[in-house]
């Protein structure tokens, strides 16, 4: 221990310990300085104001300045496409060359939208439906129906378009709609060979009613029977009735023979 605090009194040790604190201090000096003069730290060139220009414009006045960019883009309905609707950083924020600038467009090319159930709904409920969708309503027409108003049929360039349809955002539609009216009469369904739910469904469809329910023979699951007889029968002397008729159920488990 007494040696070392000798060492610490002598000449050399100050000497040496006066070169390492100057090396250290160079050291850090050239650091600090090389890394200002790496970064070009206090450069920098102001971010153009590039919102409301066109894209083309836009890629323009940023390559002149020696700055990267980024082009993302979304659809909306009404406005230019190809103009720049966001940027980030915003104008006149102070960044170094090189640095990427990100711009928002709108594209011209409208995304596809599942078509909605809007189907046996009222035309004021379509309306509302169909704007939450971005799609737009172009002609309407009449055909005869007993509920006025009501959309009976939806038609994208003269193609009709069903639940779940794919179709372009913004798409104008034609609608058929329901006068109110009515046909006096609709076309009797066939419902033989379906099941109980089935024909019921097809009764609706029809503005029909189902009536009495009759099974006929081994009815051994009444889920799995089948429409084996109708009154009225649809055949050459009837194939229309009036409208909100009735019409009564024969099932079986037997299989459906021809009369």
């Amino acid at each position: 221990m007494g040696k070392l605090l000798s060492y610490l009194n002598t000449k050399t040790f100050r000497k040496n310990l006066i070169v390492a604190i100057l090396s250290v201090s160079v050291f850090l000096f050239l650091l600090f300085f090389s890394l200002r003069f790496y970064t070009r730290h206090g450069e920098g060139t102001p971010v153009p104001k590039l919102k409301g220009l066109s894209i083309e414009k836009a890629i323009e006045i940023l390559e002149a300045k020696g700055l990267r960019y980024q082009v993302d883009s979304i659809y909306q309905m009404d406005r230019t496409p190809g103009l720049v609707i966001e940027q980030d950083p915003d104008a006149n924020t102070s960044v170094k060359l090189n640095r990427t600038i990100y711009l928002t467009i709108i594209t011209s090319k409208a995304p596809d939208v599942n078509f909605p159930d809007v189907f046996e709904s009222n035309y004021l409920e379509a309306r509302a439906i169909l704007s939450n969708y971005g799609i737009k309503i172009g002609d309407t027409t009449y055909a005869s129906d007993i509920v006025r108003d009501r959309v009976l049929q939806v038609l994208f360039k003269g193609k009709v378009i069903r639940k779940g349809d794919p179709i372009p955002k913004g798409s104008l539609i034609s609608i058929v709609l329901g006068d109110g009216g009515g046909a006096s009469e609709v076309d009797l369904p066939d419902l033989r060979g379906l099941s109980l739910s089935e024909a019921k469904f097809a009764l609706k469809g029809s503005s029909l009613k189902p009536g009495s329910i009759f099974y006929e023979g081994n009815i051994t699951d009444s889920a799995s029977a089948k429409v084996v007889k109708q009154y009225p029968a649809l055949n050459d002397s009837i194939s229309k009735v009036q409208i909100g008729s009735t019409v009564d159920i024969v099932l079986s488990n037997e299989a459906l023979t021809t009369n």
